[in-house]
């Protein structure tokens, strides 16, 4: 992939389905705080991406963060890491689905039965990304230009809106909206604002896939860094910029957590087609997450069989390098979404179901990287200080991090929906863990353990006679 693939992928990857299907029902909930959520959820994520960028960029030979995990940490944490992210995007997968069958499709054909845009969806999918890695470049370019230019529309628009003061239903379009209506902007109160964090996370989904696709990017020390150091500019005009427009436009109080802002404020706009022309954009959002799904699980399960971490099966590439039996993996498992839509969890039920057990996989995910870069710091200080993307805040922000996490964990806990996901995604832990038991009694997983534990030994005592011999640099 290009420069211009691995820029648009990292901004639909910070763009997520969550903005466009979530951004009502967290503005409902948490009023004008929740553009504070999001701010702080990406800026959290922001040293998850610098952490990970600096792991990549330290070793050529590392593919994922799957790999770096493995090599630093363990062989249990590349099966624990790479497993769960499959799972991941499995999940969010469904999630895409289901609402693409559920919401989007019978926006416009009501009479069809869900599950036959449901097999369409993942058949297109596999088409997609069975040819070569530059067809899924591209196609992410394009879903991602058409993400972006909705919601550049929607803050011009927006802002045309406030600056002529717009009237609706005795309401003026003021930024002073965002202050002045329902208690201020902390109008849902401490709770409110709390509530957001579990339900905007999920918008931030996919933030981390830029690094699946750094082993097949061109020039990665340049592009990768370049891509990552754009996420928080893309947080604020994004995320930031759409929800303060939208809120100055409409006070928020007046936001349905069912229905999307985003055709509220183009329906007021006066465009006539304006829920035609965001379901087409959602559409795009969501066809473009599952896309990506798809993709990053077939190179992680590619990368776990190359290690022994999953049957050799899914190693075998095309000619054109795609690990097609991997895909067909990730594939055959999105038809469970299909079942939910049978048995009649459709857009609410289903969704909230599979992003709440989605968004816990993914801290898990996250906090992984982090805690590689902690011990990454510790064990190889000369590849630290030799690497050209150091992590800004060293070692204490990545800290600072996973204690956001812990409270993140805790806001799941806050509401009886979500707590009741939580209680479902330790049983896939579970899976996993007996999964890695059956792995360890492998003779060539054995000679992999001790392999690793021979490697720390010889980092640990390189480490210290490097930083000794700093020392002594630095003492003259």
């Amino acid at each position: 992939m290009s420069n211009r693939h691995i820029q648009l992928l990292a901004i639909g990857g910070a763009i997520g389905t969550g903005l466009f299907m979530g951004s009502g029902k967290t503005i409902s909930v948490a009023g004008p705080s929740v553009i504070l959520v999001y701010m702080i959820i990406g800026f959290m994520l922001y040293f998850v991406m610098r952490a990970m960028g600096e792991l990549l960029l330290s070793r050529s030979s590392y593919r994922n963060f799957s790999d770096f995990a493995g090599d630093i940490l363990g062989p249990w944490a590349a099966f624990f890491t790479g497993w769960t992210y499959w799972f991941c995007w499995i999940v969010t997968g469904v999630a895409d689905v289901i609402v693409i069958a559920s919401v989007y499709v019978t926006f416009w054909l009501p009479l069809i039965p869900t599950w036959i845009p449901a097999l369409v969806v993942i058949v297109a999918l596999i088409a997609l990304n069975l040819p070569s890695v530059r067809g899924f470049g591209e196609t992410e370019f394009w879903f991602a230009l058409i993400k972006i230019a909705a919601i550049v529309l929607l803050i011009v628009i927006g802002l045309v809106m406030v600056f002529t003061g717009f009237e609706h239903d005795g309401a003026r379009a003021s930024f002073l909206n965002l202050f002045n209506v329902g208690g201020g902007f902390f109008g849902g109160g401490l709770m409110g604002f709390i509530m957001g964090f579990q339900i905007a996370v999920f918008a931030f989904v996919g933030i981390e896939l830029v690094g699946t696709a750094a082993a097949e990017t061109k020039n990665p020390e340049h592009n990768l860094p370049k891509a990552v150091n754009a996420i928080p500019v893309r947080v604020l005009l994004f995320y930031v910029g759409s929800l303060a427009v939208l809120m100055s436009v409409v006070p928020w109080d007046r936001f349905d957590a069912d229905n999307s802002p985003f055709v509220m404020l183009f329906s007021l706009a006066g465009l006539g087609a304006a829920a035609h022309i965001v379901n087409m954009v959602v559409l795009t959002s969501a066809m473009s997450s599952a896309n990506s799904g798809i993709y990053s699980t077939s190179r992680m399960v590619f990368g776990l069989s190359t290690d022994g971490n999953a049957p050799k099966a899914f190693s075998k590439l095309t000619s054109r390098q795609v690990p097609r039996n991997a895909l067909f993996l990730s594939g055959v498992v999105l038809l469970s979404a299909i079942v939910l839509l049978v048995f009649g969890l459709g857009e609410s039920k289903g969704f909230t179901i599979v992003t709440t057990i989605s968004s816990l996989c993914f801290i898990f995910v996250w906090s992984i990287i982090l805690i590689s870069y902690i011990v990454y710091r510790k064990r190889r200080p000369q590849a630290h200080d030799e690497s050209i993307f150091k992590v800004p805040g060293g070692t204490f922000m990545p800290w600072v991090v996973l204690a956001f996490f812990v409270f993140l964990l805790w806001a799941f806990t806050q509401d009886p929906d979500t707590l009741l996901e939580m209680y479902a995604a330790p049983i896939w832990f579970a899976l996993v863990g007996l999964g890695y038991l059956l792995l360890r009694k492998n003779p060539k997983h054995q000679q992999l353990r001790r392999d690793h534990e021979v490697r720390i030994a010889q980092e640990k005592r390189d480490a210290a006679a490097y930083l000794e011999a700093k020392g002594s640099r630095l003492s003259h």
